[in-house]
């Protein structure tokens, strides 16, 4: 992965992870790391444990941010959600998935930001 590409993740990670604080979720783990891979935000919506997976884009030309959660990155999201629950011995927790899709203008702001909740 390019240094632009991580940059763009890491201002996509943090644009989601403020949205989400300023709309009432509880932020419990950013970038959760595991054997499997990585979660990039584990939060609390009152009393649901959400597993938020952030796509970021600088223009459309390959379309939606949003559309590049494959069934396989879903499959691996729900491995790694399951490997969080039993380390942090929380397997009883209501859970969900949601999507966080992020487009950056030309000058690297947030021009649009997309919540999708319960998105798989």
């Amino acid at each position: 992965m390019t240094f632009q590409r991580k940059k763009l993740g890491r201002q996509g990670e943090d644009a989601a992870a403020c949205y989400l604080e300023k709309s009432g979720y509880t932020l419990l783990r950013r970038n959760y790391t595991c054997r499997l891979g990585e979660i990039d935000i584990v939060a609390m919506d009152r009393d649901v444990l959400v597993f938020v997976e952030v796509r970021s884009r600088s223009s459309e030309g390959y379309g939606l941010a949003q559309e590049s959660v494959t069934v396989r990155k879903k499959l691996k999201l729900r491995q790694l959600a399951w490997q969080y629950l039993k380390a942090e011995g929380k397997t009883d927790r209501n859970c969900r998935f949601d999507v966080v899709a992020v487009l950056f203008n030309r000058e690297g702001r947030v021009k649009r930001l997309e919540h999708i909740e319960d998105a798989f």
